[in-house]
């Protein structure tokens, strides 16, 4: 089992799970957050921390294009592993259906 996260990442970009990660596990684009699911440990910390409940485990059903899209991007963006000030609009944005297609962004973000 890994962790990754999902669309309601997109646009909010919540980091309270990337200072809890004792892996360093995390991956910072424009306008999301993903996990390495090669990297992970499934300790779980990261999940209970974010306020959009976007990270879930692998083992929910429909997980599998998840778990590529995080380690697509985690391959491409740059490791993040201090907290930072979630995106303006993430309170409004938190939730909203079809993120994934609506917002997001295949740049990648600053890390650190």
């Amino acid at each position: 089992m890994t962790y990754i996260v999902t669309d309601n990442c997109i646009a909010c970009k919540y980091t309270d799970c990337v200072e809890v990660c004792p892996v360093d596990c995390f991956y910072e684009g424009e306008n999301a957050l993903v996990i390495h699911p090669d990297e992970c440990i499934d300790c779980g910390v990261c999940e209970p921390e974010c306020p959009a409940d976007a990270i879930r485990p692998d083992t929910e059903p429909d997980m599998d294009k998840w778990v590529e899209f995080n380690r697509k991007y985690a391959e491409l963006w740059p490791v993040i592993i201090s907290k930072k000030d979630p995106l303006p609009d993430a309170e409004e944005k938190d939730g909203e259906a079809d993120k994934l297609a609506k917002y997001f962004s295949e740049a990648p973000g600053e890390g650190g």
